[in-house]
């Protein structure tokens, strides 16, 4: 009760500098809280935002991947190997089945086509589902396609219905043919010829601008491939890679027993692409390298940034601590000196000092905890327009670390305490 009483005092009697203290302490422990609020979860909030870019692994037949991989295939030819069109809900049944945002099969054929009497010539047409309603093996239902996996294309317009004779067309190839919305275009195959009301004018800011978006069924029907796809595009939300991932992409064969349970049990792009593999017969699944490569880049980077943050902020904290706990002191030796002239050791003394210094620590940590999760959510919100999921590792680690802080200030200012001779230090006042 006698050392509540002494701790309690000490704040009522330099109640400013106390409040300082507290208010830096309260400081860098928002800026630790929200920084590595942010680390811990950028991961996630980063891949989701690379997720809206399009798809990141991509689904073909073995022949026609190892092809592509040897020679350059100059204009992409029509394909001459296929997979399974049925096979493609498969990929919803994967170990990561709940990781695969969205997927849509293709099939590309280059057909004759005519708008009224206007005759365009053989242009490029991808057959592909829209907004397609699968029924699962599980019994589960999804639906899929390039309306979203094309996010960022501006349409103006309407998708086409996946069971209508319906098309999408490129900016650049509509205004070779002189179409827009509502106006009907034929399509011309190997197995005859198809009238395709067009619902929209897409314009996707890359080569896609010259190709046209029908159904899947109406250009294997054209082409002669029923039931067929040459590829399949996928969007999932994965793991940064790192050395484990990138030695398994490599042969998986390679990996020790623990290491593959690691791998394939993570959601990285090539355990993905592995368990796809899987569940379509004769496929190889291949990551899109440019996303994942910006994807772990741009984390590496910005889990950095922000623990270099972190790092700076608990210095300039403990400068300031100590400098503002070593002023407290000077100006309370004499109080000093008369707990240790009535008989307090230096060791009372001390447990004085860091009990004055849990309290203000436990202070500023409530305070500093708080704002620091609220600053995680703008920051989450601004940048990622997502909330931060604040793990509790976050508020131990940086209550440890401002304790390391607090006490490592506090020591260096109490080594002048412990000199202190209390007949000199009395006699000067």
């Amino acid at each position: 009760m006698f050392f509540a009483r002494l701790v309690s005092r000490s704040f009522t009697r330099q109640p400013r500098r106390r409040g300082l203290i507290a208010l830096t302490v309260a400081l860098s422990t928002a800026i630790s809280v929200a920084m590595l609020g942010v680390v811990l979860d950028v991961g996630d909030k980063l891949n989701a935002e690379l997720t809206t870019y399009g798809s990141n692994i991509i689904v073909q037949p073995k022949a026609d991947a190892v092809v592509s991989d040897l020679y350059d295939t100059g204009d992409e030819p029509d394909p001459t190997s296929f997979l399974d069109e049925g096979e493609v809900g498969n990929i919803k049944t994967i170990f990561w089945a709940y990781n695969i945002i969205d997927f849509a099969p293709s099939l590309t054929a280059h057909l004759d086509v005519a708008s009224g009497s206007t005759d365009g010539g053989t242009v490029r047409v991808d057959g592909t589902w829209f907004n397609k309603d699968l029924a699962l093996s599980t019994g589960d239902h999804v639906t899929a396609g390039v309306t979203t996996l094309r996010s960022w294309w501006t349409l103006e317009g309407a998708w086409p219905d996946d069971d209508a004779d319906e098309a999408v067309v490129g900016r650049t190839l509509a205004s070779q043919l002189g179409v827009s919305t509502g106006d009907t275009i034929t399509l011309g195959g190997a197995s005859g010829t198809r009238e395709l009301t067009v619902t929209g004018v897409y314009t996707s800011g890359d080569d896609d601008d010259k190709t046209l978006y029908a159904p899947l069924a109406d250009i294997q029907d054209l082409s002669g491939h029923a039931g067929q796809i040459e590829q399949i595009e996928v969007k999932a939300l994965t793991t940064p890679e790192n050395e484990l991932s990138r030695k398994a992409a490599a042969n998986p064969k390679l990996l020790s027993q623990a290491d593959w349970e690691t791998w394939y049990c993570t959601a990285y792009p090539s355990s993905i692409a592995y368990q796809i593999e899987e569940v379509i017969t004769g496929s190889v699944a291949k990551q899109v390298r440019q996303v994942s490569a910006v994807e772990g880049n741009v984390l590496e980077k910005t889990q950095a940034l922000m623990i270099l943050m972190t790092g700076l902020s608990l210095v300039a904290a403990a400068l300031a601590v100590a400098s503002l706990s070593t002023a407290s002191l000077v100006e309370r030796t004499g109080e000093f000196a008369l707990l240790k002239a009535i008989g307090a050791s230096s060791a009372s003394v001390i447990r004085m000092i860091l009990g004055e210094t849990a309290v203000i620590g436990v202070i500023g940590l409530a305070v500093g905890a708080a704002i620091g999760s609220g600053l995680a959510q703008v920051i989450g919100r601004v940048v990622f327009d997502s909330s931060i999921t604040m793990r509790p590792m976050v508020f131990v680690l940086v209550a440890l670390l401002i304790a390391v802080v607090l006490l490592a200030a506090t020591t260096s200012s109490m080594r002048s305490i412990l000199r202190i001779q209390p007949a000199t230090a009395l006699h000067r006042r």
